[in-house]
């Protein structure tokens, strides 16, 4: 099985859990939804998600993605982005992202 992770907050993904699809604002604003490699996901969190609470992390199954995944170019890495809507049964996994020190790679 091939992992990216999504952070976001627990509260959109509750809400996400009775609607059936995730459907982060950058879909909307950019056109896909920015996920990390397990390697990328400290940078990631200490760039847009500095100080914040009620935060989780999305485990999200590759393989189990229905919309496009593509990995592009963003700050001199290849990121994981997801051209569509997260269909909620690739997520295998969520936990608890509250500070740096609860960081789980």
């Amino acid at each position: 099985m091939k992992t990216i992770h999504h952070i976001t907050r627990r509260q959109a993904w509750e809400e996400v859990l009775r609607s059936g699809s995730y459907r982060a604002e950058s879909l909307l604003t950019e056109g896909f939804i920015h996920c990390s490699t397990p390697a990328q996901v400290l940078k990631t969190a200490d760039r847009f998600f500095k100080n914040q609470t009620g935060l989780i992390i999305l485990y999200i199954d590759v393989d189990k993605v229905e919309s496009e995944v593509k990995y592009e170019l963003a700050d001199n890495e290849l990121f994981p982005h997801i051209y569509g809507a997260l269909n909620i049964d690739a997520v295998y996994q969520t936990i608890d992202f509250e500070s740096r020190h609860n960081y789980f790679v």
